[in-house]
C-alpha cells in the first residue's frame, strides 16, 4: 500500500503527524469540550467522552466565535490540545485562534467531505503550507 495524498486549501500552522479522530459533527471549543480533562463533554456530540489531546481532529465545520478562538490558545498553552484540526469548512475567527495558538488547521478538501475521506485511527501528516494531508500507511 502507498500513502494517500489529500489536497486542501493552504492552511496555517506547523507540519504535524498524528492519529486521526473523526466525526461528521461540528466543533465548538467552548461548548463541546471539557478543557480541563481534555475530552469531548457535550453528550450530544458524536465524540462525547473521547480525548482530543494530541490527535488530529477531523470534523465538519467550526462553530462559535471569539471565545472558541481564544480557547485554542489556552488549550495549547496548557498542553491539552489537538495537534491539528481539519475541517470541511473553517470559520475565520477559529482560523485566527489557531494562528494565535500556532496550531495546524486546514479546510476545503478537493476530493470531498474530509470526514468521509479519513477514518479514526489513521496516521496523518498535515502540511498546511502545501495544502496537503497525507494518510500514511503503517509499516
Amino acid at each position: 500500500m502507498t500513502d494517500r495524498i489529500l489536497k486542501c486549501h493552504p492552511g496555517i500552522g506547523p507540519v504535524v503527524e498524528g492519529r486521526a479522530l473523526v466525526a461528521d459533527d461540528n466543533f465548538s471549543a467552548r461548548y463541546d469540550l471539557d478543557r480541563i480533562k481534555g475530552v469531548f463533554s457535550r453528550p450530544q456530540h458524536k465524540l462525547a467522552g473521547q480525548s482530543y489531546v494530541d490527535v488530529i481532529l477531523v470534523l465538519n465545520t467550526a462553530k462559535g466565535g471569539v471565545a472558541s478562538a481564544w480557547m485554542l490558545y489556552e488549550m495549547k498553552s496548557r498542553r491539552i490540545a489537538p495537534k491539528a484540526i481539519l475541517f470541511n469548512a473553517a470559520n475565520t475567527i477559529l482560523v485566527q485562534g489557531a494562528a494565535l495558538a500556532e496550531m495546524a488547521m486546514c479546510d476545503r478538501f478537493a476530493d470531498g467531505d474530509v470526514t468521509k475521506l479519513i477514518k479514526t485511527g489513521e496516521r496523518l501528516r498535515v502540511d498546511p503550507e502545501q495544502g496537503q494531508v497525507t494518510v500514511l500507511q503503517d509499516a
